[in-house]
């Protein structure tokens, strides 16, 4: 089968012919039929993460947002049959561990990472092996769209367990949304799904509009205006929940100082290799103004039915995230892009024999 592999950091991906996945007795696979392409396989192309371990090797076929249809079932599995179409989180629990027995099976203690590691072969390719199907395998809605869904299985479900999951957002809460990305856009789109008023903020005037478009009340460019200055302004004191979504130090700190009293920062974004995970904040005024600062990765996959019902009630619509639909062989130049943050919206590989 085609796939797309890392075999040089820097250096554009090589489309290859590659072995069929190993079906393990616990799995099963998928034929893909639509793959994100997101800013993590970026950081991931970069070389990005060896500070935090977290390195992806060379060979690793990258690729962690698919949807598709299961092809081949291992014998140990119960609940997913040949035929289902299902999304695919890129956190995979094994649903055994003390932590997916009790509902965070997104830091699951023997967890693989879709596309990130040779034990999770990723899904820039024509097929792709699912791991503890029966914990793992999320169930599409009927009439869904693999393409409209191929954002859940990161950005979006990132972007709701980090606002829903990980704060104490609340509907009518101010939320402002730093960087707007594909899991910025997500924010943007959910949070006003869910009842807050939303500042989303970028550099990018395409961004700000599409922002705008999902929901967004107000935008901040922040080219041209003090951020934290502007947001406090808008929200009359200051945001009640605030996500990094990009990573840099300045929009890290940007999101924690836009807080009001008792606000919510909630870090999404990575690092790149100009802060190699470390980024410097104020922390008297987060203790004098009792904020907080939360993690937040991927989400746990017993949760996706919060998403997918949201989905089937017409709530959100993630097909609108969708910039762009690209062949596999597109997605080294795709990936390009990325470094300096030429892609709008989120783009999609929906070909995988182009």
């Amino acid at each position: 089968m085609r796939a797309a592999v890392l075999r040089e950091y820097g250096e554009p991906l090589e489309i290859e012919e590659v072995p069929e996945p190993t079906l393990e007795p616990h799995g099963v696979v998928v034929d893909v039929e639509a793959c994100g392409i997101c800013r993590s396989d970026w950081h991931a192309w970069q070389g990005h993460g060896e500070w935090a371990g977290d390195d992806v090797p060379r060979g690793q076929i990258l690729g962690h947002e698919p949807a598709g249809t299961v092809v081949e079932v291992g014998d140990r599995v119960e609940t997913v049959r040949e035929g289902d179409r299902v999304a695919l989180p890129f956190n995979l629990g094994d649903g055994a561990c003390p932590l997916c027995r009790t509902g965070h099976g997104n830091v699951c203690l023997n967890g693989r990472a879709l596309g990130f590691g040779p034990e999770a072969p990723g899904a820039f390719a024509e097929r792709v092996h699912l791991p503890w199907a029966d914990h793992n395998a999320m169930a599409l809605p009927e009439g869904v769209a693999a393409r409209d869904v191929a954002t859940v299985g990161c950005r979006v479900m990132t972007a709701y367990h980090a606002l829903v999951h990980r704060t104490g957002f609340h509907p009518g809460n101010w939320v402002a949304v730093h960087g707007c990305g594909g899991v910025g856009l997500s924010a943007v789109h959910l949070a006003d799904a869910l009842g807050a008023r939303v500042v989303a903020v970028d550099v990018r005037e395409s961004a700000l509009s599409r922002a705008r478009d999902l929901g967004a009340d107000a935008v901040v460019d922040g080219r041209e205006t003090d951020v934290v200055r502007e947001i406090k302004g808008i929200t009359d004191g200051g945001a009640h929940v605030s996500m990094d979504a990009l990573g840099r130090a300045e929009t890290c700190r940007n999101s924690v100082r836009c807080l009001r009293i008792r606000g919510e920062h909630v870090q999404v974004g990575l690092t790149t290799d100009a802060e190699k995970g470390e980024v410097s904040l104020p922390v008297d005024t987060l203790a004098m103004a009792e904020r907080s600062f939360h993690g937040s990765r991927g989400m746990p996959p017993s949760r996706y039915d919060e998403l997918f019902g949201m989905l089937e009630a017409g709530a959100i619509d993630p097909g609108r995230l969708v910039g762009r639909e690209v062949s596999l062989s597109a997605v080294p130049e795709r990936l390009a892009g990325m470094t300096n943050y030429e892609t709008e919206g989120v783009e999609v590989v929906t070909d995988f024999g182009g």
